[in-house]
């Protein structure tokens, strides 16, 4: 049995939410969503609660199932209530951001400036800096895989922490080289 799958999903105030045959429907302040149910999974409306019931003697791994679709309707609800953003910080020298429309131009140490082209229904801002992204929109999917890609096209690199990161993200510092090597003392005059 599913722990996930048993809770039920609050619908806050202001975001209605109904079933669409399999599919469940969420509209509210940001938008609407929809959001295809699983055929092991059984949903149901009650008194401002999404719940969902599943039979784990159907399949093996109906109770996966279940808890995931819990927590893909609980997503699709939140993002239509308050939405989703993710922010990205851009470290180096000269490494900028610039935004226009929906394509987002970052200057990140090449010969050429990268453009970005935002997915429809993701929105990218940046900050007077121009140094912090904010990826922000409806679909928590599309949010992620929108920051995962701009931090793709200039990974936090070890050595001198230059690229882009999450904000508040963590990047390890490698010793170079030379650090290494003067404790190391192979290879060289005897």
């Amino acid at each position: 049995m599913s722990r996930i799958g048993k809770q039920p999903v609050v619908i806050p105030q202001g975001v209605t939410v109904k079933l669409d045959g399999a599919s469940v429907v969420a509209k509210g302040p940001k938008g609407e969503l929809r959001e295809a149910v699983h055929p092991y999974v059984k949903a149901e409306i009650k008194d401002g609660h999404v719940l969902l019931t599943a039979d784990p003697a159907v399949a093996k791994d109906a109770s996966a199932i279940w808890g995931m679709t819990r927590a893909r309707l609980n997503n699709l609800v939140q993002g239509v209530a308050v939405g989703y953003a993710k922010n990205l910080e851009i470290h180096g020298l000269g490494f900028r951001a610039e935004v226009a429309g929906q394509k987002l131009t970052l200057a990140l140490g090449k010969s050429h400036p990268v453009i970005f082209e935002a997915p429809k229904g993701v929105t990218v801002t940046v900050d007077a800096k121009k140094t912090l992204i904010t990826v922000s929109g409806i679909n928590k999917d599309l949010v992620g895989e929108a920051a995962a890609k701009i931090r793709e096209l200039r990974k936090p690199e070890p050595y001198k922490q230059t690229g882009i990161r999450y904000q508040g993200e963590h990047v390890r510092k490698k010793a170079g080289k030379t650090a290494a090597g003067a404790s190391a003392g192979a290879g060289g005059k005897k």
